[in-house]
């Protein structure tokens, strides 16, 4: 078996991957990143449309509170304030000064700023509709030019490597609860490699996937917080998934995300009748935090029998909307909506990932020498519940400190690195109907039972099926050659049994996370979808 070796191995090439890559090489450190896909990358980051904090120093407290008003009062007090304190000056001299990212700018020069949900004043700056897609594009380029970090295209990580089960010494199960690298898929060659590391950092996104509806990238099945699950690391908040109230919704057309910068610039949510629904469910109507539109939106589509609701912009004069919006103005007018004229039809969809892998502000997991950035990281920022544009803020903040810890411990300690076991698998092809239906019955039972309302009896039937499906999953993995899907099934189940789980454990509604009781009417009929 091939085995490589590196200072800092990261997996996943989003934002936070890339940010920390770029932070830790230029500090001297060796970097190798992994990466499913053939960049540009399929990280959610490269989707996010609306914006990213950059606020001034008078409004670190009323930032604060926000924060903490949308998680519902739930959020990491420690978290908020770092973000609060370290975001500044990170999107100032990562972003604007090193990256060069073209935000939106008035005709003076200074920086454009806007709203969204959950804030109380404009404190976003953005590029057009495509803010993620603009950093990730700057980001990648100042990587692909760094030569310290090595990238690995279309390698998909398999297992962390941990000393107590991977390492051929026998000694080394007596030591600390230690990672060493990871084993990954070669998707080209089909080849299993092992990449040793001093420090392994997952930054491997979200897990919106598991969910039939969703805004998010096909390979975002929280495929890290699986791996670090199973070799010990500690999982917190998996109740916590949030909903995006604002998903494209019509019939034969793919869902994908409607910014909710559209509602912070003029767009008012309607029912079929043009009517405003939010005013007297929050004091900030449509801008209300996500959680609370979501249901809001479920709640007006259930009343009425419809499959959505819309997005009235018709305040806004048609050359604001083209220039303000240009890809989600070209993106709906693919599917017949003209949004300068037209109201948008949308529904809530699975979007962001709250809980995940326990982490400090400076990426440190309860496993020596494995951190954790991004979205499949928690450290408790967002609580229950995100505020708008605090993702990509908290994606450069964590990889900022994160790359700077590493540092100091890899120039002041010495690293004894083990020789792998090698990894060992079968020769039989899986099958791919097998796989796609097992996958659709994950989306579906979660969609169904685990969305935006949820109570024990549902809880209850999904675990169930889902307990069923585990057993025989881990017979079909283990019983053939591994691939690209087979890998993404075992994620995204064991990802999914985690949310329903902690959402068992948590009776008390909070956030993103809505509980009703056991004496409601017995749930409509699941909603599925063809394999």
């Amino acid at each position: 078996m091939k085995t490589l070796q590196t200072d800092c191995l990261v997996v996943g090439y989003g934002l936070a991957g890339a940010a920390y890559a770029l932070m830790a090489a230029r500090k001297g450190l060796r970097v190798m990143v992994l990466t499913s896909e053939a960049p540009p990358t399929g990280a959610n980051s490269d989707w996010a449309q609306g914006g990213i904090i950059f606020h001034e120093e008078g409004d670190m407290t009323q930032l604060k509170e926000d924060i903490i008003r949308a998680s519902d009062y739930t959020a990491n007090p420690e978290a908020v304030e770092t973000l609060a304190q370290f975001g500044p000056e990170t999107v100032r001299d990562f972003l604007i000064s090193q990256l060069n990212v073209p935000f939106d700018t008035e005709d003076s020069g200074a920086l454009k700023y806007t709203r969204e949900g959950g804030h109380s004043t404009k404190r976003i700056i953005f590029s057009k509709d495509t803010t993620g897609h603009s950093i990730l594009t700057q980001a990648h380029q100042a990587v692909e030019a760094e030569p310290n970090i090595t990238i690995v295209p279309n390698a998909m990580a398999i297992d962390l490597l941990t000393l107590s089960h991977n390492s051929l010494n026998p000694l080394d199960k007596y030591r600390p609860l230690t990672c060493f690298g990871t084993y990954f898929l070669d998707l080209n060659t089909k080849e299993t490699v092992a990449v040793v590391a001093k420090k392994t950092v997952l930054a491997t996104g979200g897990a919106g996937q598991v969910y039939l509806n969703t805004t998010n990238q096909k390979s975002a099945v929280g495929g890290g917080i699986a791996m670090a699950y199973r070799v010990g690391a500690r999982v917190i908040d998996m109740e916590y998934v949030q909903f995006h109230p604002t998903a494209f919704t019509k019939k034969n057309c793919p869902a994908f995300l409607i910014s909710e910068a559209v509602r912070g610039e003029g767009g008012v949510l309607v029912n079929a009748n043009g009517t405003p629904f939010m005013e007297g469910k929050h004091e900030l109507a449509h801008l209300a935090p996500r959680d609370i539109v979501a249901r809001g939106i479920q709640e007006e589509m259930a009343m009425r029998g419809d499959t959505c609701v819309y997005i009235d912009l018709s305040s806004r004069s048609t050359d604001f909307i083209k220039d303000r919006f240009p890809t989600i103005y070209r993106r709906c007018l693919e599917y017949g909506v003209d949004i300068s004229k037209d109201p948008i039809p949308v529904s809530p969809a699975a979007h962001y990932l709250c809980g995940g892998i326990h982490t400090t502000m400076k990426g440190r997991t309860n496993i020596r020498h494995l951190n954790a950035i991004g979205e499949c990281a928690c450290t408790g920022l967002h609580g229950a519940n995100r505020l708008a544009s605090t993702s990509l803020l908290e994606c450069i903040v964590g990889a900022r400190l994160t790359a700077e810890a590493d540092t100091e411990e890899i120039v002041d300690n010495q690293f004894s690195l083990p020789e792998v076991r090698p990894w060992r698998s079968p020769e039989a092809k899986a099958s791919t109907t097998l796989i796609k239906q097992d996958f659709a019955l994950i989306q579906n039972t979660m969609w169904n039972y685990v969305g935006l309302v949820r109570s024990r009896h549902r809880l209850e039937r999904a675990r169930r099926i889902l307990k069923e499906l585990k057993a025989e999953v881990n017979q079909f993995y283990a019983g053939y050659r591994l691939n690209r899907p087979l890998l993404e099934l075992r994620n995204a189940l064991q990802t999914a049994q985690m949310i329903v789980f902690a959402a068992a454990l948590n009776p008390v509604s909070k956030g993103s996370h809505y509980v009703t009781s056991d004496t409601e009417e017995p749930p409509k009929a699941p909603v599925t979808q063809k394999v």
